[in-house]
């Protein structure tokens, strides 16, 4: 299984959309400072997660959340209250 992230930073409110096949190592990653766009965030938070079956698909909704900012908006509002976990 391959997995979208999406993380919170507990320091300032920053949002970072990533991908990867395990997530809780690549959380691990992003507060341990491995990561040069989320070091200077740290520490953060797992806020949503979706699974896929293939690396191809996750890497497509990733970049598509990360273009589209009316669907990124749309999906940090939904999280932000409490519609999607």
């Amino acid at each position: 299984m391959h997995y979208i992230y999406i993380l919170i930073s507990n320091a300032c409110n920053r949002h970072y959309i990533g991908s990867t096949e395990n997530v809780e190592i690549r959380l691990l990653k992003h507060n341990r400072g491995d990561v040069r766009s989320t070091k200077a965030y740290r520490p953060w938070s797992i806020v949503h997660i979706e699974s896929f079956h293939d690396k191809t698909s996750a890497r497509r909704r990733e970049l598509f959340l990360k273009k589209n900012a009316r669907a990124r908006k749309e999906l940090f509002n939904q999280i932000t209250n409490g519609l999607i976990v």
